[in-house]
């Protein structure tokens, strides 16, 4: 819920409460004049002024409280919109048949995918798949990173 409708809410369980606590204090009044013989001197009166003073007052503080959640400034949103990259085009001049094909299979798989992949989705072999990124890493198009065991072959921005 928002600040404002939470200041609502308690602004009005404030006024509520304090329908209840005149009910209840006119309440104890009649009761007060039918039991005490002492009439208007009693002393049973003071005690009840004095409750309904203090209730009333905690009352009045949550109302406070409830109009400064009206009133408090909405903390404000930070909105960070991300901006799509415009890749360059890759210059594919020059290049033989598999490696048109590895650069055709990485931006198929969003630029990322594992050495032993492409080995297999090419059908060559590991020394051939090793020459083939290197001759493409050497016209920098690709980048190899290690990760763990693995390679991971990563098309260059």
């Amino acid at each position: 819920m928002k600040n404002k409708q939470v200041g609502y809410l308690i602004s009005g369980i404030a006024v509520v409460i304090a329908i209840i606590i005149f009910i209840f204090n006119n309440a104890l009044k009649n009761i007060v004049a039918q039991t005490c013989t002492h009439g208007p001197s009693c002393s049973m009166y003071g005690t009840i002024s004095t409750q309904t003073d203090i209730s009333l007052a905690i009352a009045g503080l949550v109302f406070l409280i409830g109009l400064f959640f009206v009133f408090a400034k909405e903390p404000e949103r930070i909105v960070i919109k991300k901006i799509k990259e415009h890749k360059k085009k890759l210059d594919l001049t020059g290049l033989d048949n598999y490696e048109r094909k590895t650069i055709d299979l990485l931006q198929s798989e969003n630029g990322t995918m594992f050495q032993a992949s492409l080995m297999e989705k090419l059908g060559i072999g590991k020394v051939g798949i090793t020459r083939l990124l290197d001759k493409l890493e050497a016209k920098q198009l690709i980048e190899r990173k290690r990760r763990g065991m693995n390679n991971v072959v990563v098309l260059r921005d």
